[in-house]
């Protein structure tokens, strides 16, 4: 797997990941019964920025060491899965 490849591939995996932790442990203004004025109530009252990018990196990088691992050791028999296929 070339390097233009993995980083490709880990950006995908990261921005995927981000939008599935980003809810995780998330107070809206509405909940905790305190709006300020001029923002939605749907807004989070301690975003916890940095949380959530270190959690998303750790599972990033946890995600593509699998896809890594499959594609360099070939876990996953390709010609059988598509067996229409490029050179059939």
């Amino acid at each position: 797997m070339s390097i233009t490849l993995s980083v490709a591939i880990y950006f995908i995996v990261w921005w995927t990941v981000l939008f599935a932790v980003l809810p995780i442990g998330l107070r809206t203004q509405e909940e905790d019964g305190h709006v300020v004025p001029g923002t939605p109530a749907s807004a989070p009252t301690q975003p916890r920025f940095l949380l959530i990018l270190a959690l998303t990196s750790l599972i990033s990088a946890a995600v593509f060491g699998l896809i890594y691992a499959v594609v360099v050791w070939q876990i996953i028999d390709w010609d059988r899965l598509i067996p229409f296929g490029p050179g059939r």
